[in-house]
């Protein structure tokens, strides 16, 4: 029953969107996507760069710089901002300690339905897209993408990909994937060097009695809201979804955080200040110590310098 309720929400989700579009006044839906306009709609926080179809651009920079934020700093920004349905955890993993950042393309899947999925099959080859639908979302990939899959946690014939796609989504995207379902060929996908997923499951079978209902539009994963474009922050603990337009300020928080953070076990260490004096409210001769450290290691820190810089700045005001 469970499984059966899920189902019938995340095609009512699915349903949702269909109906935004059509509030829209957009009629051709080219397959499952989601128009431009209403990509806009959807992202109207997001105010720097998008790809053509519309999908917020988070800079390669922020990316890169996110790879060293944790979970807990990352959904602690999103907290404060009122996102509370971002993270979900309970994930399998190829590689343990191999983080999976990027921006996210999304699909949806749902139980198969004959009559609509040939429609799609059809509309979608004659609009040029080619072979079956869980196909589809890898042609679409540019790199740093992350494939994002919500095929309701299917694990028997719920495998989208094995590792003929797999090697085909790390050419593409040069990435990982997150998937609510599962996958194939484990052995072969954990020879990719660099790929990482983050699936329910591992199953022999192929993928059956699913098709493709949303594709590049918002989705579910477990108790997360996803959008086309969020940042994905996935690591060990699980995985975190990050609005694009809140993707600079969760690297700017989490790298002061850890900036602190390292002068603080450095001076501990050193026995220059008690633990009660770093756990708490830090007193002017701290602060003058920290920034002091700040410009004497400001390019060994691991942080861009013009990061530094306007840390050093925002605590002399």
């Amino acid at each position: 029953m469970q499984e059966v309720s899920d189902s019938v929400r995340r095609i009512g989700f699915a349903l949702v969107c269909v109906c935004l579009l059509a509030w829209s006044g957009v009629t051709d839906l080219s397959a499952q996507t989601i128009s431009r306009e209403q990509m806009i709609f959807l992202t109207e926080e997001w105010q720097g760069e998008r790809f053509e179809d519309g999908r917020p651009r988070v800079p390669d920079e922020i990316i890169e710089r996110m790879k060293s934020v944790s979970i807990e700093e990352a959904w602690g920004v999103l907290r404060q901002a009122g996102y509370n349905n971002q993270f979900e955890g309970n994930w399998m993993m190829i590689h343990q300690d191999q983080a999976v950042v990027g921006r996210a393309l999304t699909a949806m899947y749902v139980p198969l339905r004959p009559d609509v999925q040939q429609r799609m099959l059809d509309r979608g080859h004659a609009e040029g897209r080619v072979g079956p639908m869980n196909s589809w979302p890898i042609d679409m990939l540019q790199p740093g993408d992350v494939y994002v899959a919500d095929a309701f946690g299917k694990i028997k014939d719920g495998t989208l990909i094995g590792d003929n796609l797999g090697n085909s989504i790390f050419a593409k995207s040069g990435n990982g994937v997150v998937f609510d379902g599962s996958l194939r060929d484990l052995a072969g996908l954990e020879a990719i060097e660099g790929f990482n997923a983050f699936v329910r499951g591992w199953d022999p079978t192929a993928i059956r009695e699913m098709m493709l209902l949303g594709l590049n539009a918002p989705i579910r994963i477990g108790e997360a809201t996803v959008f086309p474009g969020d940042v994905v922050l996935a690591k060990r603990e699980g995985v975190i979804f990050i609005p694009a337009h809140l993707a600079a300020k969760v690297v700017t928080q989490a790298e002061r955080i850890m900036l602190r953070d390292r002068f603080g076990h450095l001076r501990l260490r050193e026995g220059k200040y008690t633990p009660g004096q770093i756990d708490t409210a830090w007193t002017d001769e701290i602060n003058a110590d920290f920034r002091q450290w700040l410009q004497e290691n400001r390019d060994s820190l691991g942080v861009p310098a013009s990061a530094i810089d306007d840390l050093l700045k925002s605590m002399e005001e």
